[in-house]
């Protein structure tokens, strides 16, 4: 190859990554818009008041404030392990027979050990947070029903260890309304997404202009001497 084709060749790859650094540094600015977008839509149904928690879920309704009434039902308890404000433990996660006839797992909250988790008998009303169900397991840790170990509130496979039959495709973290001695500690839900996006647009325009710069430094020689790249 001679000289002359390689610098072309150079200068091509050179522009074609700071635009790449430029684009990137773009997507990121909108990544920025969305998430700040998702966050307004969190909040706004934090702060509204209950719905009748639905028979369906769809991605736009985790974190919608519901109620429903029902009955637990007894000994389907399971353990999902659980790292909260309170140290780490388990979350209790309870099946519940609703009044209109369907099967609805509810995170009743936080016990430190998985012993002594009061059931509450009777009917009772839930209020809570619609969560989509987490299949799979936590990070680096899958869910193992055969032993039942749960690394996360694995909707369908819970309901399948248990034998619940057809349940609602999601899960309800039960507020802190019940908070009693001997019951599991509702209301622990922390909502926080992560926001970085400003970071990294920011260092991804900065990359593109020092390669720009750089790219300014490297062809002004060239042209001095009277070559065309």
């Amino acid at each position: 190859m001679t000289r002359r084709p390689a610098k072309v060749l150079v200068a091509i790859l050179w522009v074609a990554a700071i635009s790449g650094l430029f684009a990137l540094g773009t997507w990121q600015v909108e990544r920025r818009a969305w998430k700040l977008g998702l966050i307004a839509q969190v909040q706004a149904r934090l702060k509204a008041a209950p719905v009748a928690a639905p028979d369906k879920a769809h991605p736009e309704d985790a974190y919608r404030r519901v109620i429903m009434g029902g009955t637990f039902i007894a000994d389907q308890d399971s353990f999902v392990q659980a790292s909260t404000v309170r140290g780490p433990g388990w979350w209790v996660m309870t099946p519940m027979r609703t009044d209109d006839g369907r099967t609805v797992l509810v995170n009743r909250g936080y016990m430190a050990d998985r012993k002594g988790a009061a059931m509450i008998p009777g009917h009772v009303t839930v209020t809570g947070l619609l969560r989509l169900s987490e299949p799979g397991g936590g990070f680096l840790r899958g869910n193992d029903p055969v032993a039942d170990r749960w690394y996360s509130r694995d909707v369908a496979a819970i309901a399948g260890k248990r034998g619940l039959g057809p349940v609602a495709p999601y899960f309800i973290d039960a507020d802190g309304a019940r908070n009693a001695p001997g019951q599991p500690v509702g209301g622990l839900t922390v909502v926080s997404f992560p926001n970085n996006h400003l970071v990294y647009a920011v260092t991804w325009y900065t990359l593109a202009m020092m390669a720009a710069a750089g790219f300014v430094y490297w062809i002004k020689p060239l042209r001095r001497r009277g070559h065309r790249v």
